[in-house]
């Protein structure tokens, strides 16, 4: 089953993505997700402003899925990424990496969101509690370090 790649303004429903991944399947052993939320950053943020090119925003997010269809045996990948002005504690992203055993499920969510938070095409501005804009978010070290565990 190819991946399942959304992105969107409205918020997702973890219960109902990972239903429609499992579909009364006897074959899938194990479902890892992740859901991304936004922080308020120790109380200055007021939203989290996500900009993207549609288009380039799903087929990047669908090259990284098909490499982690192909590394994993997989029986499902679902990513959804929302776009748009969001407040703290809104969720943002959402990976579920269905299998027949947890390593490859648990790896194969892993690996997605590492790309997407480093590599995904997506541009977030922060809007602050006093009024103004705090700029741009830059990728960290921390999230650049991660993915290098997955070098081909």
């Amino acid at each position: 089953m190819p991946a399942t790649i959304r992105i969107q303004a409205e918020p997702f429903d973890l219960a109902a993505e990972s239903e429609k991944l499992l579909d009364g399947r006897a074959d899938i052993g194990a479902l890892a997700s992740f859901t991304g939320y936004v922080r308020d950053e120790d109380g200055r943020l007021s939203a989290l402003e996500l900009e993207h090119y549609p288009g380039m925003a799903e087929d990047e997010i669908g090259r990284v899925a098909a490499k982690a269809e192909s590394r994993w045996e997989l029986l499902g990948l679902t990513a959804i990424h929302r776009y748009g002005k969001l407040a703290p504690g809104d969720p943002i992203v959402l990976v579920i990496a269905a299998a027949s055993h947890r390593r490859a499920a648990f790896e194969a969510a892993e690996y997605m969101m590492d790309y997407l938070k480093t590599r995904a095409p997506f541009w977030k501005k922060e809007h602050l509690k006093d009024g103004t804009t705090g700029g741009w978010v830059e990728a960290k070290d921390a999230d650049d370090s991660a993915l290098l565990r997955w070098k081909e």
